[in-house]
């Protein structure tokens, strides 16, 4: 990749790169979903009379702001990324690549190769 963001992929890269945005985007609003019920969760086991005191409604704001930002930024972050997906991805696939090039050359040499403590 030479860093150009308006390559496109091929179709066996971009069938790829669409596999991993899946399995990103899937992580994120997983991810996302647990950041909700777990504040739903707080929201609920705490006594309600506490939610009326200063402290209590400091929290309470705090949540809410922390929610409507964190699942704005998600949503901001999932649509940047299928903007950009061949570029984003293409650059994570060519250094996938090289390096199972690479574990794959090392595999194939010698024996004696690897007994040299200063060998690459």
């Amino acid at each position: 990749m030479d860093g150009n963001k308006n390559q496109k992929l091929g179709p066996a890269l971009a069938a790829r790169a669409e596999v991993m945005h899946s399995r990103d985007r899937w992580s994120a609003l997983l991810i996302l979903a647990a950041l909700w019920v777990t504040l739903i969760y707080t929201y609920v086991a705490v006594p309600h009379g506490f939610f009326a005191t200063p402290v209590g409604l400091v929290l309470l704001i705090a949540a809410a702001l922390l929610l409507l930002f964190n699942t704005s930024s998600v949503f901001a972050m999932l649509r940047h990324y299928r903007e950009d997906r061949d570029y984003i991805y293409g650059q994570d696939l060519h250094h996938l690549d090289q390096n199972r090039q690479r574990l794959h050359d090392l595999s194939l040499r010698p024996a004696h190769v690897d007994t040299d403590p200063g060998a690459p």
